[in-house]
């Protein structure tokens, strides 16, 4: 007879998984076992929350959940950061952890904790396999609530000795999903609200991604006329140099304004997720009228309050949708956004060679990349400057963390990308601060042969705090320290890496290193001296970094 840690295994088989990201631990010995024996590769991390990163990454890229391991006690709750950024990035996961024993949860015992509880508040369901019978139905559930709208984080606990019991069982079979469609007095309602709107405007966000719609989006909006905006996760649903395009929003309170939200009477959200931006940002008088394009039914807010609901396939519903407006009498929006961040872009290229400050080298990073290569972002000031004004030409080429936002994200992400995308080129931006969190996966890179860039702005601080600090106080406290010889670093891992002085350097390593079948890196002194606001116009910020 077969043990439970087979049928599991099955089951991940069953489910379409490939990889399993995580650091084996000896309550889940059977497992790693039974994987080992598998067609999913069990790929060793060196920190579990890199693991869950990857598997989040994995999920947005592709769809299907991917899945992390970690083991009990401090396994999991190393697993948590990636686990919670799933869940706010709405990315399909699936995370297994091990456990004490069942005859030892009621009691105080050596490194147990209740996970089940630690993680239900960061995931959309989780159990626990306390009977070996029921393997089957927690892995088709645990995937297909990871994987359904809006998809998000799973759990599954394995507490030890269940995963070595002899079970025979067979994996649930997966069913697609129908995809509801709006209906169709909803949609008549909103045409005839937006043909007699005399100033309307979009804004776009992940869910538009997540249903791989962005083909239906920039035909509503060639066909209606309609200008959108993008939320940070919505680079690239329209090319940025789109007439139709309006640029990414939510750094700074005047950015809605300069986009056209504060003249708009009307404002279409299409799969837009309020984790990124409140919308008390893009409505403080609660006054627009909305209508909300999505996959389930609205969030409750005071400030989005919708008129009229499209729940149903994104895709669908935009094609109704312009069917019946047509081509509308009043594009509305403003290009004053547009023109301040890609102006400033277009301009970089004449910045000076040194020092190196953030527009030159966004400028250099486009250039040197394609159309569909992937550009990644940690967290820190750099995220704003790409989620401002990095140019995104597709969707799904530039990956931010726009939800938990955590830093170290990038090295984890870059690997993952790369191994969905092989035929890519990626490119992993961190700062110095969340470079050093997940250095470590260099290692992980290297062993993989996941061959992507690492560019690492230096400035020896926090920068974005130093920001907020100065525009507060004046001064900024708390956020220097200094950093070891990166290229050293990085070189004693196994890459090939660069200390890049000035633009002109930059751009020929860049070219060098991305022709490698290794990972590098190249380490930037950067100037920030230049304010990634770029206008006094665009008034308080709005995001968190």
């Amino acid at each position: 007879m077969r043990k439970v840690s087979d049928v599991v295994v099955e089951c991940l088989e069953a489910e379409g998984a490939r990889w399993v990201f995580g650091i084996p631990g000896e309550e889940t010995l059977d497992l790693n076992e039974s994987l080992s024996r598998s067609s999913v590769e069990f790929v060793p991390v060196r920190h579990e929350q890199a693991a869950a990163f990857m598997a989040g990454v994995y999920g947005r890229l592709t769809g299907r959940a991917g899945v992390c391991l970690g083991t009990l006690g401090p396994g999991a709750t190393n697993l948590a950061t990636g686990v919670a950024d799933a869940f706010l990035d709405r990315a399909p996961l699936v995370a297994l952890t091990g456990q004490a024993g069942q005859e030892r949860m009621h009691k105080e015992s050596h490194q147990h904790i209740d996970v089940v509880r630690l993680m239900q508040p960061i995931t959309k369901w989780n159990g626990r396999l306390s009977d070996p019978v029921i393997a089957p139905e927690l892995v088709r559930k645990a995937f297909k609530l990871a994987e359904a709208d809006k998809p998000g984080a799973t759990h599954i606990e394995l507490p030890e000795g269940v995963l070595e019991t002899g079970l025979d069982a067979a994996p649930l079979p997966r069913h697609a999903a129908g995809r509801p469609q709006a209906r169709p007095e909803d949609v008549s309602r909103a045409a005839r609200l937006l043909s007699q709107a005399t100033s309307p405007i979009a804004l776009a966000g992940n869910g538009v991604v997540r249903a791989q719609a962005a083909e239906a989006l920039r035909e509503f909006a060639h066909s209606t006329g309609l200008r959108v905006a993008k939320t940070f996760m919505g680079k690239g649903l329209l090319d940025t140099y789109d007439d139709e395009s309006l640029g990414a929003v939510g750094l700074q309170a005047g950015d809605y304004e300069m986009a056209g939200f504060g003249a708009a009477d009307v404002v279409v959200t299409i799969g837009y997720d309020l984790v990124e931006h409140a919308p008390a940002h893009w409505n403080p008088d609660h006054d627009k009228r909305i209508v909300c394009i999505d996959s389930l039914p609205a969030e409750i807010d005071d400030a989005f309050i919708p008129e009229i609901e499209l729940v149903g396939d994104l895709a669908d519903s935009l094609r109704r949708l312009s069917e019946q407006v047509g081509r509308l009498p009043y594009p509305g929006g403003s290009t004053r956004l547009r023109e301040v961040t890609i102006g400033r872009f277009d301009r970089a290229g004449d910045d000076p060679d040194t020092p190196l400050q953030p527009p030159r080298v966004l400028w250099e990073l486009r250039r040197a990349l394609g159309r569909h290569d992937i550009l990644v972002s940690d967290v820190g000031l750099h995220k704003l400057w790409i989620g401002r004004m990095f140019p995104a030409l597709e969707p799904q080429s530039v990956l931010i963390a726009n939800g938990l936002a955590g830093m170290g994200f990038a090295v984890p992400a870059a690997i993952a990308a790369k191994l969905v995308h092989p035929e890519r080129r990626v490119v992993a931006v961190s700062g110095d601060g969340g470079f050093l969190m997940n250095a470590a996966e260099l290692e992980t890179a290297v062993r993989l042969r996941t061959p992507f860039v690492n560019v690492v702005w230096e400035d020896q601080a926090y920068g974005s705090i130093v920001r907020h600090q100065e525009q507060k106080f004046g001064r900024h406290f708390g956020t220097d320290f200094g950093n070891p010889d990166f290229v050293g670093l990085a070189r004693a891992f196994g890459l090939r890496a660069w200390r890049c002085e000035s633009a002109g350097e930059l751009a020929a390593r860049l070219r060098e290193a991305l022709e490698l079948d290794l990972p590098s890196l190249i380490v930037l002194p950067i100037d920030y001296s230049v304010d990634v606001a770029i206008a006094e116009e665009l008034g308080a910020d709005t995001a968190a970094t």
